[in-house]
């Protein structure tokens, strides 16, 4: 395969591979538990061994197999890492094309559900002039784009990789959006600047308190409340700690445990125990298990240490025309903040329902969004 070259790709996974992860799920030794924690000290044992067990005897991998396969899937090489995507078109003939970049614990299935609606508007409620070609890559180090094999791939280095990926596919003009790390990946295409980049949607941006005590003084109510939320994750995101710190001791217990990834990955989609109830179970597992039989999990830990030691400023300004959305059941974004960098926000979203993977629990708030940020961007 040469360096530029782009090659169809389908999933097909060895049946030895789900083999072994049942009979590791079987053989699993379970720790104990503190009595009447709750969610306190971690995700609780009966929970997690509720949904282990359905994961060894209900969820049936190759039926999601098989409707991820209904995708049309590439790959390509890219300053020498795989990058798996799928490319979807629309029959629309001023489509505008749309990189949407996913996060930490997710891959390229977050977005799923807004494909159809993004690519076909006019059959799913909406203005065929608002139609998009997508695009969702894997991110370096996550699934079918395989581990990364070398040092730093932080988030600029795959915002570089996702401009040479939409230039690759032909397009000279393009959006992003992107929640959890692919907020910090978007945001970096702002910060680039690269040609024909008209501009870039996010569902978080991560602006914190400056040592200037006016800013903290012209905070809203609402801020404050914010500012209190942003406390509390920081008080419960001990895998953020972990990941940016020592990804590598972390990868021996996820390669060898199905178990330990599945609770791994659940702790941020469930909000810490508050949002568990938000996400589809089946979408949460099959996530799981890309992690699982891709042999992922360390890699994908690694972007946090590459972005906790990169060798760039965190508020290098982004001056591309920007939109946020901000939904209750997430890290709130404080507008104050977030405009010290990024210095064109024209669009801001307050939702009344969603989480931090909007994508997957309120997709059609998402897509509406969407159309409306870009509408006057085309």
């Amino acid at each position: 395969m040469s360096d530029t070259e782009i090659k169809p790709f389908s999933i097909d996974i060895g049946q030895n591979k789900l083999d072994d992860l049942s009979e590791r799920l079987t053989r699993t030794r379970w720790p104990d538990e503190l009595p009447n924690v709750d969610w306190d000290y971690g995700v609780p044992l009966d929970y997690l061994k509720e949904l282990a067990e359905y994961w060894r005897t209900e969820y049936e991998w190759r039926e999601h197999e098989a409707a991820l396969n209904e995708f049309p899937q590439f790959t390509t090489t890219i300053d020498g890492q795989t990058i798996h995507f799928l490319h979807v078109h629309s029959d629309e003939p001023d489509a505008l094309p749309l990189i949407l970049s996913h996060g930490w614990p997710n891959t390229f299935t977050e977005f799923l559900d807004m494909v159809a609606s993004l690519t076909d508007p006019a059959a799913h409620g909406g203005d065929p002039a608002d139609a998009f070609h997508v695009v969702i890559p894997s991110l370096p180090g996550y699934g079918f784009s395989g581990s990364t094999h070398d040092i730093g791939w932080n988030s600029r280095r795959i915002a570089e990789t996702w401009d040479t990926l939409m230039k690759r596919l032909g397009y000279d003009q393009y959006g992003a959006q992107g929640g959890d790390g692919g907020s910090l990946v978007c945001r970096e295409l702002g910060v680039l600047e690269p040609e024909g980049l008209v501009g870039v949607h996010v569902m978080q941006i991560f602006a914190f308190p400056s040592e200037d005590p006016d800013e903290m003084a012209e905070l809203t109510e609402d801020d404050q409340k914010s500012l209190e939320i942003l406390s509390d994750f920081e008080e419960l995101a001990g895998f953020s700690s972990i990941q940016a710190t020592r990804p590598q001791t972390l990868a021996y217990a996820l390669a060898d445990s199905p178990v330990g990834q599945l609770a791994w990955n659940l702790e941020l989609p469930s909000g810490f125990g508050d949002t568990i109830d938000l996400l589809d179970r089946d979408l949460l597992l099959t996530n799981v298990t890309l992690y699982w039989l891709t042999n992922t999990a360390g890699s994908s830990a690694r972007m946090y240490y590459e972005d906790a030691h990169a060798d760039y400023e965190a508020e290098e300004e982004n001056a591309v025309p920007t939109g946020v959305a901000v939904f209750p059941n997430d890290f709130q974004t404080i507008r104050s903040f977030a405009e010290r960098a990024n210095t064109n926000i024209i669009h801001w979203s307050e939702f009344d329902r969603g989480g931090h993977f909007a994508a997957m629990e309120v997709p059609e708030l998402l897509v509406d969004d969407l159309r409306e940020f870009f509408r006057g961007l085309r």
